[in-house]
Protein backbone atom coordinates (compact mmCIF):
# COMPACT_ATOMS: atom_id res chain seq x y z
CA UNK A 1 0.00 0.00 0.00
CA UNK A 2 1.48 3.26 -0.83
CA UNK A 3 1.74 5.22 2.17
CA UNK A 4 -0.42 8.10 1.05
CA UNK A 5 -3.23 5.83 0.53
CA UNK A 6 -3.02 4.90 3.94
CA UNK A 7 -4.67 7.43 5.87
CA UNK A 8 -9.16 6.68 6.14
CA UNK A 9 -11.04 7.36 3.19
CA UNK A 10 -14.82 8.05 5.12
CA UNK A 11 -14.78 12.16 5.80
CA UNK A 12 -12.06 14.57 5.17
CA UNK A 13 -8.58 14.03 6.38
CA UNK A 14 -6.34 17.11 6.98
CA UNK A 15 -3.16 16.65 4.19
CA UNK A 16 -0.67 16.78 7.31
CA UNK A 17 -2.94 14.15 8.45
CA UNK A 18 -2.85 12.06 5.26
CA UNK A 19 0.79 12.76 4.23
CA UNK A 20 1.75 11.28 8.09
CA UNK A 21 4.79 9.15 7.37
CA UNK A 22 4.45 5.20 8.39
CA UNK A 23 8.25 4.73 8.96
CA UNK A 24 10.89 6.40 9.79
CA UNK A 25 12.62 6.25 6.75
CA UNK A 26 10.13 8.25 5.43
CA UNK A 27 10.58 10.90 7.90
CA UNK A 28 12.00 14.43 6.09
CA UNK A 29 14.60 16.11 8.16
CA UNK A 30 16.18 15.34 11.50
CA UNK A 31 18.92 13.32 9.79
CA UNK A 32 20.26 12.47 13.56
CA UNK A 33 17.23 11.01 14.93
CA UNK A 34 16.26 9.10 12.12
CA UNK A 35 19.86 7.87 10.93
CA UNK A 36 20.94 4.37 10.02
CA UNK A 37 22.63 4.04 13.43
CA UNK A 38 20.88 6.54 15.26
CA UNK A 39 19.70 5.59 19.10
CA UNK A 40 16.60 5.38 18.10
CA UNK A 41 16.93 2.86 14.78
CA UNK A 42 19.71 0.89 17.14
CA UNK A 43 16.50 0.71 20.24
CA UNK A 44 13.81 -0.37 17.70
CA UNK A 45 15.98 -2.65 16.00
CA UNK A 46 16.91 -4.12 19.60
CA UNK A 47 12.79 -4.21 20.77
CA UNK A 48 13.81 -2.21 23.49
CA UNK A 49 12.44 1.17 23.33
CA UNK A 50 11.83 2.31 27.06
CA UNK A 51 11.23 5.40 27.25
CA UNK A 52 11.49 8.29 24.80
CA UNK A 53 11.23 12.09 25.29
CA UNK A 54 10.77 13.93 21.73
CA UNK A 55 11.19 17.65 22.75
CA UNK A 56 11.08 20.46 19.79
CA UNK A 57 8.68 23.02 18.89
CA UNK A 58 5.36 22.36 17.26
CA UNK A 59 4.86 21.09 13.60
CA UNK A 60 8.22 19.09 12.99
CA UNK A 61 7.36 15.68 13.49
CA UNK A 62 7.20 14.57 17.64
CA UNK A 63 3.79 12.84 17.09
CA UNK A 64 4.66 11.37 13.46
CA UNK A 65 7.90 9.78 14.95
CA UNK A 66 6.21 8.56 17.53
CA UNK A 67 3.57 6.51 15.16
CA UNK A 68 6.63 5.49 12.88
CA UNK A 69 8.18 4.25 16.26
CA UNK A 70 4.95 2.27 16.97
CA UNK A 71 4.64 0.52 13.61
CA UNK A 72 7.84 -0.12 13.38
CA UNK A 73 8.00 -2.40 16.49
CA UNK A 74 4.70 -3.77 15.99
CA UNK A 75 2.94 -2.07 18.41
CA UNK A 76 -0.67 -0.75 19.05
CA UNK A 77 -0.34 3.29 19.26
CA UNK A 78 -2.39 4.53 22.70
CA UNK A 79 -2.04 8.05 22.39
CA UNK A 80 -3.00 10.38 25.54
CA UNK A 81 -3.15 13.92 25.76
CA UNK A 82 -1.94 15.74 29.48
CA UNK A 83 -5.18 17.46 29.59
CA UNK A 84 -7.62 15.54 28.63
CA UNK A 85 -6.87 12.43 29.73
CA UNK A 86 -6.51 11.22 33.70
CA UNK A 87 -5.33 9.05 36.12
CA UNK A 88 -7.92 6.35 35.18
CA UNK A 89 -7.27 6.30 31.28
CA UNK A 90 -3.64 5.75 32.20
CA UNK A 91 -4.11 3.28 34.40
CA UNK A 92 -6.59 1.62 31.87
CA UNK A 93 -4.12 1.64 29.29
CA UNK A 94 -1.35 0.38 31.61
CA UNK A 95 -3.47 -2.52 32.59
CA UNK A 96 -4.52 -3.00 28.72
CA UNK A 97 -0.14 -3.06 28.19
CA UNK A 98 -0.13 -6.53 30.09
CA UNK A 99 -2.15 -8.13 27.95
CA UNK A 100 -0.19 -6.62 24.61
CA UNK A 101 1.90 -4.91 23.35
CA UNK A 102 1.68 -1.24 23.36
CA UNK A 103 3.32 1.90 22.64
CA UNK A 104 1.64 4.88 24.99
CA UNK A 105 2.05 8.44 23.63
CA UNK A 106 2.03 11.19 25.82
CA UNK A 107 1.56 14.62 23.80
CA UNK A 108 2.39 17.81 25.96
CA UNK A 109 3.79 15.54 28.81
CA UNK A 110 5.16 18.63 30.50
CA UNK A 111 1.33 19.21 31.35
CA UNK A 112 1.13 15.96 33.49
CA UNK A 113 -0.07 16.47 36.83
CA UNK A 114 2.17 15.15 39.64
CA UNK A 115 0.25 12.08 40.05
CA UNK A 116 -0.24 11.63 36.52
CA UNK A 117 3.97 11.72 36.48
CA UNK A 118 4.07 9.28 39.16
CA UNK A 119 2.08 6.68 37.10
CA UNK A 120 3.46 7.21 34.13
CA UNK A 121 6.53 6.60 36.04
CA UNK A 122 5.41 3.48 37.67
CA UNK A 123 4.44 2.10 34.06
CA UNK A 124 7.91 3.03 32.76
CA UNK A 125 10.16 1.43 35.68
CA UNK A 126 7.91 -1.82 35.27
CA UNK A 127 8.74 -2.01 31.79
CA UNK A 128 4.79 -3.03 31.02
CA UNK A 129 5.08 -1.00 27.98
CA UNK A 130 7.08 1.25 25.65
CA UNK A 131 6.54 5.19 26.19
CA UNK A 132 6.94 8.15 24.30
CA UNK A 133 6.23 11.60 25.24
CA UNK A 134 6.54 14.68 23.57
CA UNK A 135 6.97 18.06 24.87
CA UNK A 136 7.66 21.87 23.41
CA UNK A 137 9.22 22.78 26.56
CA UNK A 138 13.19 22.03 27.76
CA UNK A 139 12.50 18.96 29.38
CA UNK A 140 15.37 19.17 32.12
CA UNK A 141 13.08 22.22 33.02
CA UNK A 142 9.57 21.47 32.26
CA UNK A 143 9.91 17.84 33.20
CA UNK A 144 10.12 15.59 36.80
CA UNK A 145 13.97 14.62 37.50
CA UNK A 146 12.41 11.25 38.26
CA UNK A 147 10.95 11.14 34.73
CA UNK A 148 13.93 12.64 33.11
CA UNK A 149 16.31 10.50 34.16
CA UNK A 150 14.45 7.54 32.99
CA UNK A 151 13.87 8.49 29.94
CA UNK A 152 16.01 8.85 26.54
CA UNK A 153 15.84 12.67 25.14
CA UNK A 154 15.38 13.23 21.87
CA UNK A 155 15.74 17.13 20.34
CA UNK A 156 14.39 17.47 16.92
CA UNK A 157 15.28 20.76 15.72
CA UNK A 158 12.90 22.98 12.96
CA UNK A 159 13.74 21.65 9.47
CA UNK A 160 15.72 23.35 6.68
CA UNK A 161 14.55 25.08 3.89
CA UNK A 162 15.29 22.13 1.05
CA UNK A 163 13.37 19.94 3.83
CA UNK A 164 10.08 21.98 3.95
CA UNK A 165 10.40 22.54 0.03
CA UNK A 166 10.26 18.47 -0.25
CA UNK A 167 7.02 18.62 2.19
CA UNK A 168 5.25 20.99 0.31
CA UNK A 169 6.04 18.94 -3.25
CA UNK A 170 5.22 15.59 -1.39
CA UNK A 171 2.03 17.63 -0.64
CA UNK A 172 1.77 19.10 -4.42
CA UNK A 173 2.14 15.01 -5.40
CA UNK A 174 -0.46 13.88 -3.11
CA UNK A 175 -2.82 16.55 -4.06
CA UNK A 176 -2.14 15.30 -7.38
CA UNK A 177 -3.13 11.76 -6.94
CA UNK A 178 -6.75 12.84 -5.35
CA UNK A 179 -7.29 14.87 -8.64
CA UNK A 180 -6.35 18.72 -7.46
CA UNK A 181 -3.63 20.21 -10.04
CA UNK A 182 -1.81 22.70 -8.61
CA UNK A 183 0.49 24.56 -10.06
CA UNK A 184 3.35 26.37 -7.97
CA UNK A 185 5.94 28.00 -9.38
CA UNK A 186 9.68 27.07 -7.26
CA UNK A 187 9.52 30.51 -5.90
CA UNK A 188 6.52 30.12 -4.74
CA UNK A 189 7.33 26.55 -3.03
CA UNK A 190 10.08 28.08 -1.44
CA UNK A 191 7.92 30.88 0.09
CA UNK A 192 5.39 29.10 1.59
CA UNK A 193 8.55 26.67 3.03
CA UNK A 194 10.47 29.32 4.16
CA UNK A 195 7.42 31.07 5.95
CA UNK A 196 6.11 28.12 7.86
CA UNK A 197 9.03 29.17 9.72
CA UNK A 198 10.59 24.76 10.06
CA UNK A 199 6.50 24.03 10.55
CA UNK A 200 5.14 21.27 7.83
CA UNK A 201 2.03 21.13 9.31
CA UNK A 202 1.61 24.69 8.84
CA UNK A 203 3.19 24.38 5.29
CA UNK A 204 0.93 21.98 4.07
CA UNK A 205 -2.16 23.22 5.79
CA UNK A 206 -1.22 26.49 3.91
CA UNK A 207 -1.20 24.25 1.28
CA UNK A 208 -4.13 22.89 1.12
CA UNK A 209 -5.78 25.99 1.94
CA UNK A 210 -4.81 27.13 -1.22
CA UNK A 211 -5.97 24.45 -3.33
CA UNK A 212 -9.51 23.40 -2.02
CA UNK A 213 -12.60 24.36 -3.09
CA UNK A 214 -11.40 25.35 -7.07
CA UNK A 215 -13.82 24.07 -9.71
CA UNK A 216 -12.51 22.78 -12.66
CA UNK A 217 -8.87 22.39 -13.75
CA UNK A 218 -5.24 23.09 -12.58
CA UNK A 219 -5.22 25.72 -9.88
CA UNK A 220 -2.97 28.57 -10.11
CA UNK A 221 -1.77 30.03 -7.55
CA UNK A 222 -1.26 33.98 -7.53
CA UNK A 223 0.75 36.54 -5.39
CA UNK A 224 -2.93 37.52 -3.91
CA UNK A 225 -3.52 34.09 -2.62
CA UNK A 226 -0.36 33.66 -1.12
CA UNK A 227 -0.57 37.54 0.62
CA UNK A 228 -4.46 36.35 1.82
CA UNK A 229 -3.00 32.99 3.19
CA UNK A 230 -0.23 34.26 5.19
CA UNK A 231 -1.80 37.94 6.20
CA UNK A 232 -1.76 37.37 9.38
CA UNK A 233 0.34 34.32 9.62
CA UNK A 234 2.33 34.34 12.79
CA UNK A 235 5.94 32.42 13.45
CA UNK A 236 7.39 30.22 16.14
CA UNK A 237 7.43 32.24 19.26
CA UNK A 238 6.09 29.94 22.49
CA UNK A 239 6.71 33.37 24.43
CA UNK A 240 6.81 31.34 28.09
CA UNK A 241 9.06 28.20 26.68
CA UNK A 242 12.79 27.86 24.71
CA UNK A 243 11.78 30.00 21.83
CA UNK A 244 10.93 33.20 24.38
CA UNK A 245 14.42 32.44 25.68
CA UNK A 246 16.88 31.62 23.11
CA UNK A 247 15.15 34.72 20.58
CA UNK A 248 15.93 36.86 23.72
CA UNK A 249 19.19 35.50 24.17
CA UNK A 250 19.57 35.61 20.25
CA UNK A 251 18.79 39.79 20.67
CA UNK A 252 20.79 40.44 23.69
CA UNK A 253 24.06 38.63 22.31
CA UNK A 254 23.85 40.65 19.18
CA UNK A 255 23.80 43.41 20.50
CA UNK A 256 26.70 42.95 22.70
CA UNK A 257 28.47 41.55 19.65
CA UNK A 258 28.40 45.05 17.68
CA UNK A 259 26.06 43.30 14.81
CA UNK A 260 23.48 45.89 14.12
CA UNK A 261 21.71 43.61 11.22
CA UNK A 262 21.48 41.12 13.65
CA UNK A 263 20.13 42.83 16.37
CA UNK A 264 16.78 44.41 14.00
CA UNK A 265 16.11 41.14 12.63
CA UNK A 266 15.73 39.58 16.38
CA UNK A 267 14.27 42.44 17.25
CA UNK A 268 11.64 42.01 14.74
CA UNK A 269 11.23 38.18 15.76
CA UNK A 270 10.07 39.50 19.50
CA UNK A 271 7.97 42.48 18.30
CA UNK A 272 6.34 40.09 15.08
CA UNK A 273 5.80 37.55 18.01
CA UNK A 274 3.94 40.17 20.15
CA UNK A 275 6.21 40.56 23.06
CA UNK A 276 5.85 42.86 25.51
CA UNK A 277 7.69 45.91 24.19
CA UNK A 278 8.07 46.61 28.39
CA UNK A 279 9.96 44.12 28.68
CA UNK A 280 12.34 44.44 26.00
CA UNK A 281 12.83 48.04 26.84
CA UNK A 282 14.02 46.76 30.19
CA UNK A 283 16.72 44.35 28.93
CA UNK A 284 17.63 47.03 26.52
CA UNK A 285 18.45 48.68 29.32
CA UNK A 286 20.17 46.22 31.34
CA UNK A 287 22.57 45.88 28.61
CA UNK A 288 23.90 49.47 28.05
CA UNK A 289 24.96 49.33 31.54
CA UNK A 290 26.26 45.85 31.67
CA UNK A 291 28.07 45.89 27.74
CA UNK A 292 27.98 49.32 27.08
CA UNK A 293 28.69 50.95 30.57
CA UNK A 294 31.82 53.30 30.85
CA UNK A 295 32.69 53.33 26.98
CA UNK A 296 28.99 55.04 26.37
CA UNK A 297 27.39 56.73 29.29
CA UNK A 298 24.31 57.92 26.88
CA UNK A 299 23.17 54.77 25.87
CA UNK A 300 21.57 54.08 29.40
CA UNK A 301 20.15 57.67 29.10
CA UNK A 302 18.63 56.27 25.47
CA UNK A 303 17.34 53.23 27.00
CA UNK A 304 15.85 54.65 29.95
CA UNK A 305 14.08 57.17 27.41
CA UNK A 306 12.99 54.00 25.27
CA UNK A 307 11.38 52.01 28.24
CA UNK A 308 9.60 55.54 29.28
CA UNK A 309 8.52 56.09 25.65
CA UNK A 310 6.97 52.52 25.14
CA UNK A 311 5.18 52.58 28.04
CA UNK A 312 3.45 55.97 26.55
CA UNK A 313 3.15 55.15 23.10
CA UNK A 314 2.87 50.97 22.76
CA UNK A 315 2.82 49.04 19.83
CA UNK A 316 3.55 49.54 16.27
CA UNK A 317 5.27 52.96 16.85
CA UNK A 318 7.18 51.23 19.98
CA UNK A 319 8.86 49.01 17.65
CA UNK A 320 10.85 52.39 15.94
CA UNK A 321 12.15 53.75 19.53
CA UNK A 322 13.21 49.50 20.30
CA UNK A 323 15.29 49.86 16.86
CA UNK A 324 16.60 53.49 18.01
CA UNK A 325 17.54 52.14 21.53
CA UNK A 326 18.50 48.49 20.70
CA UNK A 327 21.00 50.00 17.64
CA UNK A 328 22.69 52.40 20.29
CA UNK A 329 24.06 49.69 22.27
CA UNK A 330 24.75 47.66 18.85
CA UNK A 331 26.77 50.44 17.55
CA UNK A 332 28.19 51.66 20.75
CA UNK A 333 31.73 51.00 22.09
CA UNK A 334 31.94 47.98 24.79
CA UNK A 335 33.17 48.46 28.04
CA UNK A 336 31.90 45.73 30.93
CA UNK A 337 33.80 46.96 34.07
CA UNK A 338 30.40 48.65 35.61
CA UNK A 339 29.29 44.86 35.35
CA UNK A 340 32.50 43.27 36.11
CA UNK A 341 33.61 45.21 38.88
CA UNK A 342 29.97 45.11 41.07
CA UNK A 343 30.26 41.21 40.45
CA UNK A 344 34.06 41.57 41.91
CA UNK A 345 33.43 43.93 44.86
CA UNK A 346 29.99 41.67 45.71
CA UNK A 347 32.12 38.68 45.93
CA UNK A 348 34.62 40.30 48.16
CA UNK A 349 31.88 41.55 50.67
CA UNK A 350 30.10 38.25 50.76
CA UNK A 351 32.81 35.57 50.87
CA UNK A 352 35.68 37.67 53.15
CA UNK A 353 35.20 39.63 56.43
CA UNK A 354 33.90 43.13 56.27
CA UNK A 355 36.21 46.13 56.16
CA UNK A 356 36.04 48.42 59.09
CA UNK A 357 34.78 51.83 57.79
CA UNK A 358 38.36 54.34 58.52
CA UNK A 359 38.03 57.05 60.99
CA UNK A 360 38.05 59.52 58.67
CA UNK A 361 34.93 58.56 57.10
CA UNK A 362 33.22 58.12 59.72
CA UNK A 363 29.98 60.43 59.80
CA UNK A 364 31.34 63.35 61.84
CA UNK A 365 28.29 65.77 61.75
CA UNK A 366 27.09 65.60 65.54
CA UNK A 367 28.62 66.77 68.83
CA UNK A 368 31.31 64.46 70.24
CA UNK A 369 32.57 62.76 66.69
CA UNK A 370 35.68 64.30 67.26
CA UNK A 371 36.25 62.70 70.73
CA UNK A 372 35.54 59.31 69.17
CA UNK A 373 38.01 60.04 66.42
CA UNK A 374 36.17 60.99 63.54
CA UNK A 375 38.35 63.28 62.00
CA UNK A 376 41.16 63.59 59.36
CA UNK A 377 38.86 63.11 56.02
CA UNK A 378 40.32 65.74 53.28
CA UNK A 379 37.72 67.82 51.07
CA UNK A 380 39.11 66.67 47.47
CA UNK A 381 37.50 69.96 46.35
CA UNK A 382 39.35 72.28 48.36
CA UNK A 383 42.31 70.59 46.67
CA UNK A 384 43.51 72.45 43.34
CA UNK A 385 43.70 69.62 41.21
CA UNK A 386 40.18 67.92 43.05
CA UNK A 387 41.45 65.24 44.13
CA UNK A 388 43.76 64.05 46.93
CA UNK A 389 45.50 61.08 48.11
CA UNK A 390 43.83 59.36 50.97
CA UNK A 391 42.55 55.76 52.00
CA UNK A 392 39.24 55.11 51.43
CA UNK A 393 38.82 51.16 51.72
CA UNK A 394 41.95 49.63 54.32
CA UNK A 395 43.95 47.07 52.17
CA UNK A 396 42.64 47.65 49.19
CA UNK A 397 44.80 48.05 46.06
CA UNK A 398 43.83 49.97 42.86
CA UNK A 399 42.82 47.73 40.53
CA UNK A 400 41.80 45.08 42.65
CA UNK A 401 38.12 45.40 41.76
CA UNK A 402 37.70 48.23 39.26
CA UNK A 403 39.80 47.34 35.45
CA UNK A 404 39.36 49.69 32.72
CA UNK A 405 38.08 48.45 29.44
CA UNK A 406 39.22 51.28 27.56
CA UNK A 407 39.90 49.82 23.62
CA UNK A 408 40.59 53.36 22.34
CA UNK A 409 39.12 55.81 20.67
CA UNK A 410 36.94 59.03 22.30
CA UNK A 411 35.17 56.90 25.19
CA UNK A 412 34.28 58.06 28.42
CA UNK A 413 36.11 55.39 29.91
CA UNK A 414 39.42 56.12 27.94
CA UNK A 415 39.63 60.09 28.02
CA UNK A 416 38.85 59.19 32.15
CA UNK A 417 41.95 56.99 31.80
CA UNK A 418 44.07 59.54 30.34
CA UNK A 419 43.03 61.91 33.02
CA UNK A 420 43.40 60.06 35.78
CA UNK A 421 46.63 58.60 34.66
CA UNK A 422 47.99 62.21 34.10
CA UNK A 423 46.95 63.90 37.80
CA UNK A 424 48.39 60.89 40.00
CA UNK A 425 51.05 59.57 38.06
CA UNK A 426 49.95 56.47 38.56
CA UNK A 427 48.48 54.27 35.27
CA UNK A 428 45.26 52.48 35.34
CA UNK A 429 44.34 49.28 35.61
CA UNK A 430 43.21 48.04 32.29
CA UNK A 431 41.70 44.81 31.15
CA UNK A 432 43.78 45.16 27.98
CA UNK A 433 46.78 46.09 28.13
CA UNK A 434 48.64 49.07 25.74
Amino acid sequence: MDLFDSAPSQGHVPLAAALRPQTLDDVIGQPGITAPNSILRRRIKAGALGSLILYGPPGIGKTTIARAVGQMLGKEFRPLHATRDGVKKLREIADEARIRPLLIFVDEVHRFSATQADDLLSICEEGTADFVGATTGNPYHALPPALVSRSTILKLEPMSIEDMEEVVRRGIAFLARRGIEADLTPDQITLIAGRSGGDARRALTTLESLCVGHEGGAITITEEMLEEAYASAAINHDRSGDQHYDVISAFIKSMRGSDPDATLYWLARLVHAGEDPRFIARRIMIHASEDVGLADNTALQTAVAAATAVEKIGYPEAQIVLAHAALHIARAPKSASACRGIGAALSMVTQGAPAMVPLHLRDAHYSGAKKLGHEGYRLPHKDPRGWVEQEYVPGLAPGSLYQSDARGGATFEQRADRFWEELTGRPVTRTFPD
